[in-house]
């Protein structure tokens, strides 16, 4: 049985393709299009599942849709009558679109993939005709809060959970508490519009500055360079939490009910000051702003998770939704020990929905038997879920730009070959099999670094990522090593999980440089992995396994059999506006325009000092200084 769940149109779309419960393929339209967050039909995300799969659209037998439109157009209209006539602007924007395309998805989508069954199949029109009428049928859609609860729970290593989703805001839910069991989810508690913390912590990442929707870990990142000055301001004026977790947000202050904006002139005043200008300066009141946001978020997680044990009794948790991407909660999460397990969807986002209500319809719909995976095993397969490339079409694309290259015939040699040019710290961008699904690259689509390297962190983010200095890089380390690295006693496969750097790798701050300011920290180096240990001593981790990533595990052994660290950089590869790499032909116009040292794809090695000049180079950082 194929089931094809489906993403899209409001942000991060993306399409995922399961045999009865095997995941063929997961991808978001993002890495095809080269759009950042891409919203439209994933039509090419579609194509890919297919080739995967080897099969045609008419082999599909459900299309599971991860929302309900008209709940979701319900919440619109009442939010405006509600305000109104507060808001007619943002509701007159958006109402056209509702009433040509997405109040109407079924038949949408149904023409869609009518459109796109002609493209695989020209000459086909006639049958076209049926085969819409025959989609339509085939259509299921289920709730925004249900796909995520069914993308954390289903593919997890547990028989029996508590799930917990938190996010911006789906039709009405904005947080909800489920449990698990077998093939089961029975939703218990939620939160609704306009009660959110994803749009909360959304709020102040608009008022920092950043980009909302895609700017939020920014705001996490900065946070460990403020004092959380700010928390009591926040739980006293714009938000009140009780014991369970529950909160309701004074609405008062904000502005996204109504208006273009997250925030009104009530909130700036509260604040002392009008929004940061984008790419304006970071002062010290922004880095503890951050701190203080990101503390409110940390103790409303860990109090509905508290709330969540006690009215399921599991001792495991699922997580998913945008919220549940924020590593640094997570780690602080999993330090409380509420739960003795914790299991996070590497795509926790609205692509990952696309998995969520297909793997809904097998189980929940269908009664599809769930075979529970062993303790230590998931179905997600490591996420590489994505498109790969074989030699011949690597090689026919970097003979077709002229790029100078030599190809490995034998794996050791060019693993020991990488490895070394690693311990020399160069920066290289590494290429490899499946592509990563969801928004963390886990080394298939990396640019990789020596984490010993003082200098490596801001050679990466202003030479290569052409973004924020103050911006952190994560560590990637062998799994049977993690323990002797960071404060860690569990997988974090999906690098979803932040933990402190151990004790005996840590270098103690002088005085002086503990009472330095901001970004000054960086200048201090904290640990004998300078390159990945945040300013708190902390790091978002990785840990690489031999089973679902092995060539990337192999190389990492290599160097640390050369350096004894078992630990390198690892960041992905993009720059900063850009989605994460795919094809070849993204990862070479990616390396010739920055100043990435080497390019590894699959088996072929690149000097950057050996390639022509490159004709498409551009003002690359002039074009993505802003995001």
């Amino acid at each position: 049985m194929y089931i094809l769940g489906v993403s899209a149109y409001y942000h991060d779309s993306g399409a995922t393709l399961i045999k009865n419960e095997d995941i063929i393929a997961a991808v978001q339209e993002e890495r095809f299009t080269r759009i950042k967050q891409d919203a439209s039909f994933p039509k090419e995300s579609i194509k890919y599942c297919l080739k995967e799969a080897g099969i045609n659209l008419n082999d599909i037998d459900y299309i599971a849709f991860y929302d309900k439109p008209f709940l979701k157009f319900e919440r619109l209209l009442e939010t405006y009558l509600s305000i109104a006539p507060k808001g007619f602007q943002s509701f007159v924007t958006s109402i056209p679109v509702w009433l040509k395309d997405k109040l109407f998805l079924k038949e949408t989508i149904s023409r869609e993939l009518r459109d796109l069954f002609i493209e695989i199949n020209p000459n086909s029109e006639r049958e076209a005709k049926s085969f819409k009428k025959l989609t339509a049928s085939k259509l299921m859609f289920g709730e925004h809060h249900q796909s995520h609860a069914s993308s954390a729970f289903f593919p997890s290593p547990y028989k029996d959970s508590a799930i917990l989703t938190i996010d911006g805001v789906g039709e009405w839910t904005t947080t909800s508490i489920s449990h698990g069991i077998n093939n089961k989810i029975t939703h218990i508690k939620e939160i609704h519009f306009p009660h959110s913390i994803g749009l909360l912590y959304s709020a102040f990442t608009y008022y920092l500055g950043f980009k909302v929707n895609s700017g939020e870990y920014k705001v996490m990142g900065l946070a460990p360079y403020g004092k959380p000055k700010y928390a009591d301001l926040i739980k006293s004026h714009l938000i009140d939490i009780k014991e369970d977790g529950s909160f309701r947000l004074d609405m008062s202050y904000f502005n996204y009910t109504a208006g273009l904006t997250m925030t009104n002139s009530k909130f700036h005043t509260l604040f002392n000051g009008e929004p940061r200008e984008r790419e304006g300066e970071l002062t010290e009141r922004e880095m503890d702003l951050a701190a203080s946001i990101q503390l409110v978020t940390e103790e409303i997680v860990i109090m509905l998770a508290k709330h969540a044990k006690s009215i399921t009794g599991s001792k495991n948790l699922c997580l998913a939704g945008g919220v549940a991407l924020n590593c640094v909660g997570n780690g602080k999460l999993l330090r409380e020990k509420i739960f003795d397990n914790i299991w996070i969807q590497p795509a926790a986002g609205d692509a990952g929905g696309s998995l969520g209500a297909a793997y809904s319809v097998l189980y929940e719909e269908l009664n599809f038997k769930r075979t529970i995976p062993s303790p230590s095993q998931d179905k997600m397969k490591g996420s590489f879920l994505g498109p790969s490339y074989t030699d011949q079409e690597i090689r026919n694309y970097l003979d077709s730009v002229n790029a100078i290259y030599s190809y490995f015939n034998s794996d050791k040699e060019l693993i020991e070959t990488v490895s070394n040019l690693l311990a020399q710290e160069k920066v290289i961008g590494w290429h490899q099999g499946r592509m990563e699904f969801g928004p963390r690259s886990l080394g298939h689509r990396s640019i990789i670094g020596d984490a010993r390297s003082e200098q490596m962190q801001s050679i990466m983010n202003l030479k290569i990522k052409y973004r924020e200095s103050f911006r952190p890089f994560a560590p990637s380390v062998l799994k049977e090593k993690v323990s002797e690295w960071f404060e860690l006693d569990t997988d974090s496969p999906y690098m979803l999980l932040v933990a402190p750097v151990k004790k005996d790798k840590q270098i103690e701050m002088t005085e002086h440089e503990k009472s330095m300011f901001g970004i000054e920290k960086l200048k201090v180096s904290k640990s004998s992995i300078p390159a990945v240990t945040h300013v708190d001593y902390s790091a978002r981790v990785q840990t690489v396994h031999k089973e679902t990533n092995s060539r990337y595990h192999w190389l990492i052994t290599a160097f640390e059999e050369k350096t004894g660290c078992a630990t390198i950089v690892n960041t992905s590869f993009n720059v900063r506006g850009e989605p994460i790499v795919c094809s070849p032909e993204d990862s070479y116009r990616c390396f010739m325009r920055t100043e990435m040292d080497i390019l590894v794809i699959e088996n072929f090695l690149l000097y950057k000092t050996k390639q022509p000049d490159y004709q498409d180079r551009g003002n690359w950082r002039e074009e993505f200084e802003l995001d």
